[in-house]
This record gives C-alpha cells, structure tokens and sequence, in this order.
C-alpha cells in the first residue's frame, strides 16, 4: 500500500484494538484492576493461546522457537522476503498493567486485521511477535526471549534459570506447550517496530502524543562497598570515627550529579542501600550501595564512568576508608536504525499527530532485535508515566494514533522492501 493511493490515509480500527487490550488483561487480573501474568505460567499459556488464537483468526500461520518465541506471519506479494516484523512481551510484572507489553503485540495484531479489513497485500510479508520473559520476574535473565534470538546468551543458559521454586525454563516452557522447533535467531527479520507506551513522564508533560524513539539509554550498573569501623556513637570523638555512612552518602549525591553534568540523556540513581550493623548507636561499618548511571551514547557513559571511578578514588583517598567498585551489569546505548525511525516520523506527519524525538530509559526487546536487523519504536504517553504498577493506564485516543503509525510505518517498509 502506498499512502497515496488515497486521499486519506486508512486507520485502524481502535474500539477493536481496545477490546482485545480488555480481553488479554482478564487473563491474570488483579484486585486493583492491574494484571499478574508471569512467564510460562499457567496463565501465560492462556495469554499465549488467546493472541494465538486471534492470529489464526486473521489467517496467520504461527512459528514458535525452542526458547518459546512466537512469531505470527501474513503473506506478502513476495513471501521470499524477510518479513517486516512487530512485537513486544506479554508478560507482566507481579503488580502489572495492561499495557506494558500487550499493546505491542496487539497492536501489531490490529494491524494485520486492518489490512485485511481493507483487502491490502504488502509486498514483504507482515510478522507480529511476542518474546518470552521479558520482564524477568519470574526468571532471570530479563528480555531472555530476544536475548537468546540475538546471541546476547546460549539457549542452554536460559534453559538452566529457575525461579524461586527450583523450575527451570525448560521445563516450565515444556509443561505449557511452547518449546517450538525454530532455533533461535535463524528466524528472518526485514525490519522490526515496538509500539510500546512510554512508561515515563515526558510525553505527557510536553502534551504529545507520539514519541519518534532514537534510541535506548545505555547504562551501567556497580556495587559498591565502603568499609568502615563499628564503634560507639556516644564516647567515639568525630574526629576519630570511621563512619562508612559518611563517605558513603558523598558517593550517593555525586551519582546524580554525574547524571546531571551529562544532559539531557543523563541518569544516576541509587535505589539500593544496605548498612551495617544498622543499630541506632552505633557508627556503621559498612555500607553496600548500588550505582545505576545512563546515557544514550558510549562517549557520555563511558565519561560517567570514568568520573564515578575518579571521585570514588578521590575520595577513598580522603576518608582513609577502603572502597570496592564492582560493575554487575552493562547494556551498551542503541540508536535505532534511520531508515525505520524515519519510517515512524513520516506515518506520524501524516496524520498530524503532535511529536517529539523520544529516548527509552528502559530495556526493550527492539534493543536485542536492533542488533540483527533494522529497528525503531513508537512510544505513547502513559497517565503520570506510571508503568510496572497495577494502576498503569493509557488514554483510548493515544493506543489508537500509535496503531496507526505502527501501521503505515511498517507498509512503507514492507512496501520497499522488493
């Protein structure tokens, strides 16, 4: 389909799209009208069953790898063609909503139903998936699904996790059906688009509707462990303690003011303290902490790292305390390809839609598919950028003009792809 073919371009139909999102979100309901749907549950099985099931009705033919991905295909004019793809997660979080996830996949969903509703064939064929464990609540590692699909880790690395019970991937993946015969990242990608809501504040403080996402914050993740000495808070002289908290808390405000010194993509937080002996009276002895730092670029994270490792030395060197840093985890900064961030800014001009250029601060399956194919997103706002939360919410108008995009953006590609 070409957008001119007509003088108005074609929309999806929202009231449909809306009801599936009501639909899916019955399966795993919570008491505050959130959802709780873990990966390889039984109740992932019937979320899993019923997009399926959606699909098959839509005249999809489905493909399932061995970690359980499910990749849901239209013909194209040329079915030789690596299919233009879409998709996200349905999988929640213990407390979850009904959006996180589930509006990428069913938007794709809605968007295979609109062509068909219009009688439109594309020339490469049209994918919608859905990756397993995106979350990571149940099992770790987190994006596992697409994770495994890139190479990022071994399928016999993801089939060894367990959860809290002892169950491991393979064996849940088993028990509900989903082990398929695909391994994992042999399967074809043209192009692949996430809509997915925001899951933050900026849209919605800025009054836009659709986020034209450039990329994905890099981040880097530390312990870090300040060694101290316990003593007495009442006979110990200031001047002779060694106060762990102390030197600690200098750490802690410099990590945001790293963050703060590497605008406007710049993050630092420390979510996580531990202190010991944690006694009203008594001077701690240790503090571990942890250290989150992000930014869109290698050059501005790898500058945040430097200047948290130098203050660090600096100020061990200072206090006389011994201070260990320890890096745990590092996702590297994604740009998204041009051609598709494009693709989503033309389809969002052409219905007049209000924009911004939007990053992600949060992981996202298009960040490990990115690394074997073209990708972009379209991001929605979400109300008081609330996500990860049972009270998750997303206006009716917003998850329509997102679709839309998703739409015209994925024929545009499909449609140049011969």
């Amino acid at each position: 389909m070409s957008t001119s073919d007509t003088k108005k371009p074609i929309t999806v139909n929202g009231d449909r799209l809306w009801k599936s999102l009501m639909e899916l979100a019955k399966i795993g309901k919570t008491a505050k009208d959130g959802v709780c749907r873990l990966a390889l549950t039984d109740l992932d099985k019937q979320g899993r069953d019923l997009v399926t099931s959606w699909a098959k009705e839509a005249g999809m033919s489905i493909t399932i790898d061995k970690i359980g991905n499910v990749f849901m295909r239209r013909k194209g004019k040329n079915d030789a063609l690596p299919p233009i793809m879409c998709g996200s997660h349905i999988d929640t979080q213990p407390t979850g909503g009904k959006f996180d996830g589930n509006y990428g996949v069913l938007a794709g969903i809605e968007v295979v139903r609109t062509l068909n509703d219009h009688g439109i064939e594309t020339d490469a064929p049209i994918e919608v998936a859905f990756w397993t464990n995106e979350e990571g609540s149940r099992f770790v590692p987190v994006m596992m699904g697409s994770g495994v699909f890139c190479g990022a880790f071994t399928l016999e690395h993801a089939y060894e996790a367990k959860d809290t019970e002892g169950k491991t991937v393979k064996e849940e993946l088993a028990r509900i059906g989903y082990i398929g015969d695909e391994e994992p990242g042999k399967h074809p990608v043209g192009a692949y688009f996430e809509a997915h809501i925001e899951q933050g504040p900026v849209l919605e403080d800025a009054n836009k509707t659709i986020g034209v996402v450039r990329g994905v914050l890099g981040l880097r993740w530390y312990d870090c462990v300040v060694s101290g000495m316990e003593a007495h808070a009442g006979p110990t002289p200031m001047a002779l303690r060694k106060d762990a908290l102390q030197v600690a808390t200098r750490i802690m405000q410099e990590v945001p003011a790293i963050a703060n010194r590497r605008p406007p993509h710049g993050r630092g937080t420390v979510g996580f303290v531990q202190i010991h002996p944690n006694s009203r009276n008594v001077i701690p002895g240790q503090v571990k902490f942890s250290i989150d730092l992000r930014n869109i670029d290698d050059e501005n994270l790898d500058a945040m790292d430097a200047e948290i490792k130098a203050f660090i030395e600096k100020t061990s060197k200072e206090s006389g305390l011994p201070i260990e840093l320890k890096q745990v985890s590092y996702f590297k900064p994604c740009q998204f390809e041009k051609g598709c961030v494009e693709a989503v800014e033309k389809a969002t001009k052409m219905f007049d839609y209000s924009h911004m250029d939007a990053v992600s601060g949060a992981g996202h399956d298009a960040v490990y598919v990115a690394r074997l194919a073209p990708a972009g997103m379209v991001f929605i706002p979400c109300k008081d950028g609330i996500s990860h939360n049972e009270i998750e919410d997303a206006k009716p108008e917003h998850i329509t003009a997102g679709c839309n995009v998703l739409l015209h953006a994925m024929v545009e590609r499909a449609n140049r792809a011969s």
